[in-house]
């Protein structure tokens, strides 16, 4: 009987070189990870995904997710874009309970310097609403996203939203409708132009 040879596997383990990734210049250029590839073309388009908290060093921002993917490779360091961010789901459950209303607004926006984005805010109110004074509220909310986006660039905008600049100025201009108990900006995405 013949004896079946072995082949010998290669391990392409060794052949990947280590690339650090740092956020965009919105973010000051801190480093949020690291990455192997073979190939540095490979790393193109990765979604890396990365938390306030991480980032800006302050806990109480922990909630707040962004994701950014990697748009090219200098030397070892894989640079990327802002792509959106979420806020994570347990903190939104926090916020709502029995006997207040949710209220969601989901606006597309372009801002001044032509990126658009999909910008989703909740508003949660002290005690349940009527229908007539969540959707004076929809429309205010909808309202002043429109406006912030049209005065501002992106970079601004992101600063605004993730700083939670946009939601405080939205909570004191919503709240003489109905009292608010909080409003946050809980995912942005931007709009990819096919």
């Amino acid at each position: 009987m013949a004896k079946a040879r072995r082949r010998r596997v290669r391990d392409t383990w060794k052949e990947k070189k280590w690339y650090k990734i740092m956020t965009p210049t919105e973010f000051g250029d801190a480093e949020i990870g690291s990455t192997p590839a073979r190939d540095p073309d490979m790393l193109v388009n990765r979604s890396v995904e990365s938390s306030m908290r991480e980032l800006a060093g302050d806990f109480s921002k922990q909630y707040i997710k962004l994701y950014f993917r990697i748009s090219g490779v200098s030397g070892d360091i894989a640079n990327t874009e802002f792509v959106g961010h979420k806020v994570t789901t347990d903190y939104i459950r926090s916020m709502i309970r029995r006997g207040t209303s949710r209220i969601d607004s989901i606006s597309n926006v372009t801002t001044k310097d032509g990126k658009k984005l999909k910008v989703h805010v909740l508003g949660v109110t002290i005690k349940r609403a009527k229908s007539s004074q969540q959707k004076f509220i929809r429309e205010t909310m909808e309202r002043m996203v429109q406006e912030a986006a049209a005065q501002k660039t992106f970079q601004e905008l992101i600063e605004d939203i993730v700083g939670g600049k946009m939601a405080s100025h939205i909570y004191h201009e919503a709240k003489k409708i109905y009292p608010l108990k909080r409003v946050e900006t809980v995912k942005t995405r931007i709009i990819e132009e096919a």
